[in-house]
């Protein structure tokens, strides 16, 4: 379900919502996180993923999009959950 921003006021005058653009769903392992963002298009849905590797710098939490050796099977398996999340969106 998609949340809603603060109204905006366009050039015509009329007040309208812009939905926020927010994740279809996010799968995490371990340090890896792999985000899966739907867009529509005029050929119906389109699915773009992201990955990164959270990791923890004095008291706060940062991303990164590098992955070291032990990462790599972790990765694998989680774009593998994220590519069957899709496809079950695409036959549901």
């Amino acid at each position: 379900m998609l949340e809603e921003t603060e109204a905006f006021m366009p050039n015509s005058g009329n007040t309208q919502t812009k939905p926020a653009n927010r994740p279809a769903n996010e799968l995490r392992f371990g340090s890896i996180k792999v985000v899966v963002w739907r867009n529509e298009s005029r050929n119906g849905p389109m699915f773009n993923v992201t990955v990164s590797r959270l990791y923890r710098d004095g008291e706060s939490w940062k991303e990164s999009h590098s992955f070291g050796h032990d990462d790599l099977p972790v990765l694998a398996l989680a774009l593998q959950d994220a590519y069957f999340w899709i496809h079950n969106q695409d036959t549901a």
